[in-house]
């Protein structure tokens, strides 16, 4: 999706409000010419598990966050990708499909912990409904070797986003959740699931796609992503067809009425209020 396909972008991004390009995300054989990763590191299995094979301090020294690495990649212009060596942290390696299944210590870790082991999370009550939780998501395996998220401009003549993500705080989020019914024709367009920052950007949106639906995702929820979230940002994903839609018809909708007008000085007052270098 080059700017040149889409050539109404920027009309839609001032009307909407939103000063930000929107990142696209695709799988790809190809590393990208330019960009940040996080550092290679071995990816464990549930078999290393088993053997008792896990260097935690190791994990601990390369543990990034794929919100972070989005965080700077935004800040710079460029892209994020990550692959089965260079995963971030374990529960991005599951939901971006690079490892399955789900390690029992991260399962652990995200609910109770491991008493005298490991500190518990306590996003979830019990280990049993994290491994529901895992076996309902159930992410598909990664179709290629790079994950990459990059501006839309990036993108090359050849190259399609399979998802578009935006980063912003609740006005414009407002915009783009009352747009998709522009865009799917679906009272309930718009889902947000318990989910991580990195699961709401990659895994739900892919699921829900799997099964054949066309459905935007809310996310960035989760309290460990926040951090590497602007301050009252949350993340709105959508398929690319769902965008291509919205692009097509935004015009046929509220943003060139008045009521939107009043929501685009909030927007400005926002920016004004909450302005921070990226």
């Amino acid at each position: 999706m080059t700017t040149e396909k889409t050539p109404d972008l920027q009309q839609f991004l001032d009307a909407l409000g939103y000063d930000e390009e929107p990142m696209g995300m695709f799988y790809t054989d190809r590393e990208p010419e330019k960009g940040l990763s996080p550092k290679p590191h071995r990816l464990p299995t549930s078999a290393d598990e088993a053997a008792g094979k896990m260097d935690w301090a190791a994990l601990h020294k390369s543990w990034s966050c794929v919100l972070g690495t989005l965080r700077l990649a935004r800040k710079r212009r460029t892209a994020a990708y990550f692959e089965r060596a260079r995963y971030g942290c374990m529960g991005a390696a599951f939901f971006l499909g690079f490892n399955k299944p789900q390690l029992e210590s991260v399962v652990k870790y995200v609910s109770t912990g491991i008493p005298g082991v490991l500190e518990g999370e306590r996003y979830v009550p019990s280990p049993e409904l994290m491994r529901r939780y895992n076996e309902l998501l159930d992410p598909e395996p990664a179709p290629k070797r790079f994950c990459v998220f990059k501006p839309l401009s990036a993108f090359g003549p050849e190259e399609e986003p399979e998802f578009v993500n935006f980063f912003a705080r609740p006005e414009v989020i407002s915009g783009l959740h009352q747009l998709t019914l522009f865009g799917a024709d679906d009272l309930e367009a718009v889902m947000s699931p318990w989910s991580s920052g990195c699961g709401s950007l990659v895994a739900w949106p892919r699921k829900y796609k799997r099964q054949g639906l066309l459905k935007a995702c809310l996310g960035g929820w989760d309290p460990s992503c926040r951090k590497f979230l602007k301050i009252d940002e949350i993340t709105f994903t959508a398929p690319t067809e769902m965008f291509r839609r919205m692009l097509e018809r935004w015009r046929e909708s509220f943003l060139t009425a008045k009521a939107w007008q009043s929501v685009k000085r909030r927007i400005t007052e926002s920016n004004d209020v909450w302005w921070r270098p990226a």
